[in-house]
């Protein structure tokens, strides 16, 4: 495991390898062999798995990024990366196992990578996956100062005979979703159009705290509530919602003969996105196409198992709500309809 490769100062990047490895270190797992440093990080995987199958997913925060730049916080993007990922691969049944990242610069910052990749490291902890591996390129003239970009990929394991693919949804079933803890990482570029045009005052009171703090709230992480519901509940479908909103990404968990019926009214809409609609001028459809409306993850039990789903999540910690039902799609309707 390296925090600097060739391209970086080395007295920078020995700096940022003292910085972070408490962090990392908080995250391992019992599987993981090895240390900071190496060239390559080592992962056993556990026992308890008979017929493990690996199950990977890669992404970064987006623009998002250029709001950090402007407010000047770094300590919350790296949860965002780390839960872009996780949950991506939670939705197929997989329990993350450990997460690698890379961050490039022009020039390496070392207090700000750090705070970053401490930001990872909690992001790690909250999913229980283990932080093995990070790679720190610093490459002149390619990022402006005081810029960065990163990127992460997570691998985690789900039993094959447990493995969750949506081919057991059925009409009947219900719809659950888990409430965001506000626009995630998705969304940003809009979102800043907006604020630009919109010049509110971003250290102002918003429903209990700052503008600024509701813009760059990170991204919620379901790993440990939804491995617990995997548990004890049949989960037939799980719909992570990042980019394409609630009708680009609940189609993408359904047989193609069925349609999830949602009600709007299911839910209330967020005060930020009340607040991104109203300044933008956003139609309903567009809403729903470009952010998550404030939820986050969308579930789909057997409708017999909806309240017990719903008490396990909600112990759990999470805002539950029933969005709607599973229903037989006619000849040319859309796989998610928002009524």
């Amino acid at each position: 495991m390296t925090y600097r490769d060739a391209g970086v100062d080395i007295d920078a990047g020995d700096a940022l390898v003292e910085r972070i490895k408490p962090a990392a270190q908080r995250t391992l797992r019992p599987e993981v062999l090895g240390g900071i440093g190496g060239f390559g990080a080592l992962f056993e995987v556990s026992k308890k798995f008979k017929e493990p199958v690996l199950v990977s997913g890669t992404d970064g925060v987006g623009t998002k990024l250029k709001l950090a730049f402007m407010l000047n916080r770094h300590d919350t993007v790296g949860q965002d990366l780390v839960a872009m990922s996780v949950n991506d691969i939670l939705v197929q049944g997989a329990e993350p196992l450990f997460f690698l990242d890379y961050f490039a610069c022009g020039k390496l910052d070392v207090g700000t990578a750090a705070t970053v990749v401490e930001g990872i490291a909690q992001g790690c902890e909250l999913a229980g996956c283990a932080l093995i591996g990070g790679e720190t390129a610093e490459m002149p003239d390619m990022y402006p100062a005081g810029e960065y970009d990163l990127a992460g990929f997570a691998v985690g394991a789900v039993e094959k005979s447990k493995i969750i693919d949506g081919k057991a949804i059925v009409p009947g079933d219900a719809v659950l979703g888990l409430a965001s803890s506000g626009a995630h990482s998705n969304g940003y570029s809009l979102i800043r159009r907006i604020v630009e045009r919109a010049q509110p005052d971003l250290a102002a009171d918003f429903h209990g705290q700052t503008f600024a703090d509701a813009l760059i709230a990170p991204t919620r992480i379901y790993v440990k509530s939804l491995l617990m519901l995997m548990e004890s509940v049949t989960v037939k479908g799980m719909a992570h919602i990042t980019g394409g909103g609630l009708t680009g990404n609940v189609p993408r968990v359904l047989p193609e003969n069925v349609t999830a019926v949602i009600r709007k009214s299911a839910w209330t809409l967020p005060p930020l996105f009340q607040w991104l609609q109203a300044q933008g001028q956003v139609a309903d459809a567009e809403m729903h196409r470009v952010f998550n409306c404030g939820i986050g993850m969308v579930v789909i039990v057997a409708a017999a198992d909806a309240a017990r789903a719903k008490e396990l999540l909600t112990t759990a910690g999470e805002t539950v709500y029933t969005l709607g039902r599973i229903e037989a799609r006619q000849a040319g309707q859309e796989q998610t309809l928002i009524v």
